[in-house]
């Protein structure tokens, strides 16, 4: 089972807002939160580090989000942040801008009717890994049912260590909606501790750790309302799928959109009378301080023709901060 969350996940439709980056009760080895996110004060809406509100609906509009995910932290300040940011969304692009919340804390009455007051919709529970299989009967089996009551839409969503038959049982009873397995994966943050308690990566894989896949499919896969999202899905389709989201919003008349999302343009450090001279029609480029960027196919030509000294092909992602993949000298 996709729930509305992952539908517009896949698509592309979702911007990630993380709120907080401390995490005052757990220290879990597989956290995947790099040095600029983990214990830090700051929200970042995708690639985009927030320092007003407008800067997270700017973002939202950037990319025509169809809904936002929210993760990070757990102090009361984060709920605080959470539930602003929830309202502020709400306001802006209606009911139909789906919400969901990734939490690894129970939170208690108070903050599920707050979080449901200020417009989220489905909360995902992050359960300490060493109570799997010991649930029932805690506060993570009441928590389900109280967010229910509040008007939330319960479920799970763990990073695939193991195969967990419990969460099945939860599912099977009605507590939870669904439940989420991410693939086990290796980052730049938890590599090192990853490596310490056993784990590998996948042979030719980049973050895929080596040995859960098979066993979660084999005892969870065939439960309808489960969902395995491997690590090549969520770079081929859900980052990619972002990506091009962005492009068709941020794209001048001459850049060109990759397969990939990224934009193509030429750069050049000529005058930009020259370009007038040239005949380039203005749509085809603009000047910036120190250099022109203009339509790729238009620089190779006038550099192949000798009617300028030399430029580069410019691949950059079209976010934010405009980071540059690949540089192509022209001469």
């Amino acid at each position: 089972m996709i729930s509305k969350g992952c539908e517009q996940c896949a698509m592309g439709g979702k911007m990630v807002l993380f709120v907080y980056g401390y995490c005052d009760q757990r220290d879990c080895f597989y956290c995947p939160l790099g040095e600029n996110r983990k214990n830090v004060n700051t929200v970042y809406a995708n690639e985009r580090e927030v320092t007003c509100e407008e800067d997270v609906l700017e973002e939202a509009h950037r990319m025509d989000a169809l809904g936002t995910s929210i993760t990070g932290g757990e102090p009361q300040e984060a709920m605080d942040r959470t539930c602003r940011y929830l309202s502020l969304l709400k306001d802006e692009f209606g009911e139909d801008h789906h919400t969901h919340l990734y939490t690894g804390i129970t939170g208690g009455r108070e903050n599920m009717r707050r979080l449901s007051e200020a417009g989220l919709d489905e909360i995902r529970f992050h359960p300490p890994y060493e109570l799997w299989g010991e649930m029932h009967g805690t506060e993570w089996e009441e928590i389900l049912h109280v967010a229910r009551e509040e008007g939330l839409t319960p479920a799970f969503e763990i990073p695939g260590i193991r195969a967990e038959e419990e969460f099945l049982e939860f599912l099977d009873e009605g507590a939870a909606d669904f439940c989420n397995v991410n693939e086990f994966e290796m980052s730049q943050g938890n590599y090192r501790r990853m490596q310490q308690e056993g784990f590998e990566l996948q042979e030719g894989h980049m973050s895929a750790v080596d040995g859960s896949k098979a066993e979660i499919l084999d005892a969870m896969g065939d439960h309808e309302r489960v969902y395995f999202c491997t690590s090549v899905f969520k770079d081929a389709a859900q980052h990619r799928n972002r990506l091009k989201r962005m492009a068709k919003n941020v794209r001048r008349p001459f850049d060109d959109v990759t397969e990939d999302g990224t934009l193509v343009y030429g750069k050049t450090y000529a005058d930009a009378a020259r370009l007038v001279d040239l005949g380039v029609p203005e749509e085809f480029y603009t000047v910036k301080a120190d250099h022109v960027e203009v339509a790729w196919w238009l620089l190779e030509e006038m550099v192949e023709e000798g009617d300028l000294q030399d430029g580069e092909l410019v691949e950059q992602y079209p976010t934010y901060d405009g980071t540059v993949v690949e540089r192509t000298p022209l001469a």
